[in-house]
């Protein structure tokens, strides 16, 4: 199959979303697929090989920020866009990116789901022109619920099938101020019925979204996100004091302050006076105040020397991290739709604790590699962490049994294989209800 991948980058820092689709990419082309990776906004930052090299940035953030705001922009030649859509121009804006907050995005983001009738149409023509012209594609894939506004045109213009992931869509979409949050939920529940089919990075993610979006189980189906394992190794040997990791953006909404104070309380059991606590993932400029006041807190508990801030790791430096330690935790707040740090952990062969909620569970009874704990309070996690950490025995079988689990289930070319399946059910119009699931990792 021809495939083309459309995905948003961030230009300056790592994201799950653009993560996942670099590796399926690698994956399908893997195959014997071919893929084409189109980055809108800005370019995709990837920790792998980026499969987008060479292809040109389309809906320059710049341009689309000043089309929104001025109609003058919106009539511009395109000889004029260019100099917005220069290299230069998108790596400046691109350190500005993660300090835009959905609360400050409302109507830009209604308008790019309305896609040909929002303010930013003529980048939409662009983009299909270029499509058309490059390579008559079968299937077009979105990657995520937010560039839905496109589905209509491109289907009409290149008369192929429209494939859209969902992946966490639903946290943005619900932090918008209203009127935008309701117009933009409705608008992108409209412009679903022109979308071919829907994949879920999770079973609990799907049973958000079908409810949210009234999409017909015959139109969305699951296929778990896979990583790709070269070099994922468990540690020699085991760490001499027990370390707890995190690996994620360094933020409160993934957990990261219920950690430090649930660290802070273990650490007040003398039984766990040489437990420390190392902290990895994206750090943007937005989240610098975040993490400063973490350390202060940890300043004020006499505990700022017993944890390591390992900001921006590139994957050899990530998977080195995953090695160094004991057990693993990020305590997200809100409905992850898949966390894909869960699969990293394992990889390495390091046990997870879990909050009893969102995909978590779903996750943990598909690989046995870990802990569930309920409540959302740092005294509940650091109940589960005291728990894990006095029974090491525990731990190593739950990293080995997890492990095991994400060689088998979690892999890219698992991943891969599970997509291009339904993509070719796509093309040939065969999608039903009861799709082949021999691809799918399935619980």
């Amino acid at each position: 199959m021809k495939i083309i991948q459309i995905t948003a980058g961030t230009g300056s820092f790592y994201c799950g979303t653009c993560l996942r689709d670099n590796t399926l990419v690698a994956g399908l082309k893997g195959l014997g697929h071919e893929v084409l990776m189109v980055p809108l906004y800005l370019p995709i930052v990837t920790d792998e090989p980026a499969q987008s090299n060479g292809t040109q940035t389309f809906y320059g953030g710049v341009n689309v920020y000043l089309q929104q705001i001025s109609p003058l922009f919106r009539k511009t030649p395109r000889w004029f866009d260019r100099i917005f859509d220069s290299t230069r121009i998108l790596r400046w804006s691109a350190k500005k990116a993660g300090s835009t907050q959905p609360m400050q995005l409302g109507p830009l983001t209604l308008s790019i789901l309305k896609g040909e009738e929002g303010n930013q149409s003529k980048e939409l023509d662009r983009l299909i022109d270029w499509l058309a012209e490059y390579s008559q594609p079968d299937v077009v894939c979105l990657s995520n619920l937010l560039l839905i506004g496109l589905a209509r045109r491109v289907k009409t213009a290149l008369g192929v099938p429209i494939v859209c992931t969902l992946q966490g869509e639903d946290s943005f979409f619900d932090a918008l101020p209203e009127p935008y949050k309701q117009e933009c939920w409705q608008t992108a529940s409209e412009r679903a019925s022109e979308v071919d089919a829907f994949i879920a990075v999770s079973h609990y993610y799907a049973d958000v979204m079908r409810e949210r979006l009234h999409v017909p189980d015959d139109k969305l189906q699951v296929v778990h996100n896979g990583i790709n394992l070269e070099g994922y190794q468990p540690a020699a040997n085991p760490p001499d004091s027990p370390i707890i990791g995190y690996l994620a953006r360094q933020c409160a909404t993934k957990g990261l302050d219920t950690l430090i104070d649930a660290f802070i309380l273990l650490k007040k059991d003398s039984s766990h006076s040489t437990v420390r606590l190392r902290v990895a993932g994206t750090m943007t400029d937005a989240d610098e105040p975040f993490v400063r006041e973490m350390k202060k807190r940890l300043a004020a508990n006499d505990l700022l020397e017993a944890v390591d801030f390992l900001p921006n790791l590139d994957r050899d430096e990530k998977i080195e991290f995953l090695q160094s330690l004991s057990l693993f935790s990020v305590p997200a707040t809100y409905g992850e739709s898949f966390g894909l740090y869960v699969i990293e952990a394992l990889a390495a062969g390091v046990p997870v604790v879990q909050p009893n909620h969102a995909a978590f569970p779903e996750l943990l009874e598909s690989t046995g590699g870990g802990i569930l704990y309920d409540g959302e309070d740092a005294a509940s996690l650091a109940a589960a962490l005291s728990s894990a950490l006095v029974d090491l025995d525990r731990l190593s079988e739950l990293g080995t049994r997890g492990r095991a689990a994400v060689i088998g289930q979690f892999g890219v070319e698992k991943m891969a294989s599970g997509v291009a399946s339904l993509l070719q059910e796509c093309v040939s119009g065969k999608l039903t209800q009861e799709p082949d699931k021999s691809n799918q990792n399935v619980i």
